[in-house]
């Protein structure tokens, strides 16, 4: 198990900034404004081929005895609190440019308190005569002081040198886990799944239901989420232990309706999370119903070509008024009367098919509904999880998959166009996740969009790929394009009769 090293200093210290410089790459949102990071942000990191996980937190912004006004800063601080006792190594981030001030002195006593080793990262120390002010920070009562810029890069090497010394050493064949982009789960690596959707639909109350811990900040509040959380999770289920990684993703609201940089980067994060995971999971609000949003969130999963579950969550607030509707519909039939209005929707199966319906550009998708309050269907989510993470890795015989393809071109024509008929010669998979398959035929431009429809829904149909997009890529066959027709050579060309 690689050891964890936690990031801790009060608001707007650089703490991200140097998470990000650390991690190698852009994770966590760096911004002037204090109280950015709510979460904990974490990353497995690889420093000099020793593997860590570095964990980004929420500024400590409270004195001892102090109290939140708001429940979000009190849930951000319970955060750091969860974070400071799963660390073994604690890095302290204050500002040498504003040198020691109370807040700073309250994280240093919290941090005394816990016991564990904790190395002073003086940030911001962007030229060498600020190099002396940093000795000011030797009052907090750490022995080991380290002036970095995280924006620079200066200093971060002597930091993490100290702090993997401070860490136990990784196992033998540890290096090279760090976790990066993937165009599908390797063996042995953990399922990404993007929980993805509109603000406050419920997508970290899953992601803390499915841990039964408070793992991310969860509030009424829309917006609650900013950075990409990734959150480990493990399952085990007939004797085999199935590894995820749970990425909470802020809400994605209309960019006219983005009103800082802040939002923007929390939806341009979310973004980046439908692009690198393995799996979306599309969360809906059961009592807003589909949104003109749901379908743009959806329509970006459909455009990353990512597999995909569409979970209709908050059920419980729904589910009396449904329950009595199917009562009265049963009343009126056994009484012999005929409904009045449109059919209502008293099942389950009847508003999973709505909702297919409605965002039917997305209606290889399963649909679960759950209530992360009460716990609902919440197995069955991960029962439906792993159905399509099996869904993604079948590889079909060549002989089936053309046997397949050729009944359904002798059961459907495609048009012809400028005298021309697409033909088709041989097909094959050459990928899974997702599910692609290249088809030779004699004019790629010719196979048009309904008619790939078509062939996905016959493939569908044959060989389930239940959750899966599935790409058809045409190619023309070398020496079959025809030609355009020409006039024969030696024929002489009619000429133009001029009046």
């Amino acid at each position: 198990m690689p050891g964890v090293i936690a990031i801790v200093g009060r608001p707007n210290v650089g703490k991200s900034a140097l998470f990000n410089r650390i991690a190698g790459r852009r994770i966590a949102i760096v911004h002037d404004q204090p109280g950015v990071t709510r979460d904990r942000v974490s990353a497995e990191v690889e420093w000099r081929g020793h593997p860590f996980t570095l964990v980004d937190t929420g500024g400590i912004g409270l004195l001892r005895g102090e109290k939140a006004d708001d429940v979000i800063t009190r849930a951000a601080l319970e955060q750091v609190e969860i974070a400071i006792e799963s660390a073994q190594l604690i890095i302290l981030v204050v500002n040498v440019q504003e040198g020691v001030v109370p807040l700073d002195r309250e994280a240093a006593v919290r941090l005394r308190q816990s016991g564990k080793p904790v190395l002073v990262a003086i940030n911001k120390v962007d030229n060498p005569r600020l190099e002396t002010a940093a000795l000011e920070f030797a009052e907090l009562g750490f022995d080991r002081l380290f002036p970095v810029s995280a924006i620079h890069g200066g200093g971060i090497g002597p930091l993490m040198d100290a702090a993997l010394a401070l860490l136990p050493a990784p196992p033998a064949g540890a290096a090279g886990t760090a976790a990066g982009p993937s165009s599908g789960p390797e063996e042995g690596a953990p399922l990404k799944l993007a929980i993805v959707g509109r603000p406050n639909v419920g997508k970290s109350s899953i992601i803390n239901a499915l841990t039964r811990s408070q793992r991310v900040v969860v509030s009424p509040i829309p917006g609650t989420t900013r950075d990409a959380v990734d959150v480990p999770f493990e399952v085990e289920t007939d004797g085999v232990r199935q590894r995820y990684l749970l990425i909470d993703t802020a809400g994605m609201r209309k960019l006219r309706r983005v009103s800082d940089s802040i939002e923007f980067f929390s939806v341009k994060r979310a973004e980046d999370s439908i692009a690198r995971c393995d799996m979306a999971i599309l969360v809906l609000d059961a009592e807003a119903g589909i949104t003109e949003q749901d379908k743009k969130v959806a329509d970006i999963i459909v455009e990353q070509r990512r597999a995909c579950i569409v979970v209709v969550n908050k059920w419980d607030l729904v589910e009396e008024p449904v329950r009595k509707a199917r009562e009265e519909e049963l009343a009126r039939r056994r009484k012999g009367q005929s409904p009045h209005g449109p059919k209502r929707l008293t099942t389950l199966a009847e508003f999973g098919e709505w909702v297919q319906g409605q965002l039917f550009f997305l209606d290889y998708a399963p649909v679960i509904f759950t209530s992360a309050t009460s716990g609902f269907n919440l197995e069955r989510l991960l029962e439906a999880v792993r159905y399509v993470a099996a869904q993604l890795q079948q590889q079909i015989p060549t002989s089936l998959l053309n046997r397949t393809l050729q009944d359904a071109v002798e059961r459907r024509q495609p048009v012809s166009a400028q005298g021309h008929r697409l033909k088709f010669y041989y097909a094959t998979q050459v990928r899974t996740a997702p599910p692609t398959f290249l088809l030779f035929v004699n004019r790629h431009e010719m196979f048009s969009e309904p008619y790939k429809k078509y062939l996905a829904d016959q493939l569908r149909r044959a060989f389930g790929f239940e959750g899966c997009p599935i790409v058809l890529l045409p190619k023309a066959r070398p020496k079959t394009i025809e030609p355009v027709r020409k006039p024969r050579p030696g024929r002489p060309r009619p000429s133009r009769r001029r009046d």
